[in-house]
């Protein structure tokens, strides 16, 4: 049995809008010892945490909608598939505290490294829904076998650059995170809709 999407769509908006909000929330006033303009600066650790996460959580926002566009309706296996990515999504507010709490300290890498397996797992849900939409026939008719090549292939690539993102920051953090970043080039160009 199948159904529109519609009431799928607008839980999924809701847990994403409530997990980009929880990133805000690590944010603390800092307590003035040395001088507000000193504990504003000190926190950068936290600014760049939310900053990373905030893009990463509003691209798998507009993945998901792209995502949806493309399914005519959905079904009990997708709606499973669909609540392990968001459970995914609201994961993302605990990696990206731990990696603002521990950025610049001797657990850099440790840090680094639970953040990027973090996507790993995202990964993996995205994946998952995809071959949950494709395996029942949830496709629009006009999706092209073309276009779901394309995507799937981003889906498996991203799996391995963040799998290599993890692993090279157990040795280099910076770098790590560098590389996690870098997929949001694909994020960003990946083409749901092509002719």
């Amino acid at each position: 049995m199948t159904e529109a999407s519609a009431r799928c769509e607008a839980f999924s908006d809701a847990v994403f809008a409530i997990a980009i909000t929880l990133l805000i929330l690590e944010i603390r006033v800092p307590h003035v010892e040395h001088g507000l303009w000193a504990g504003l600066v000190a926190l950068w650790p936290s600014y760049l945490a939310f900053l990373l996460s905030f893009v990463v959580i509003l691209m798998m926002w507009v993945n998901h909608h792209e995502l949806l566009r493309m399914v005519r309706a959905v079904n009990y296996p997708f709606l499973f598939a669909n609540g392990l990515l968001l459970l995914t999504v609201t994961f993302v507010p605990f990696p990206t505290a731990v990696l603002a709490e521990h950025l610049t300290s001797p657990e850099a890498k440790t840090a680094v490294a639970f953040y990027c397996a973090t996507f790993v797992a995202n990964s993996l849900a995205w994946n998952l829904l995809l071959s949950t939409i494709v395996r029942n026939g949830l496709l629009c008719d006009e999706v092209s076998a073309e276009t779901v090549a394309g995507v799937r292939k981003a889906y498996y690539g991203s799996l391995f650059i963040y799998l290599a993102s993890t692993l090279v920051a157990l040795i280099q953090p910076a770098l790590g995170l560098l590389l996690n970043a870098s997929l949001w080039i694909l994020w960003i160009r990946l083409g749901y809709r092509r002719a």
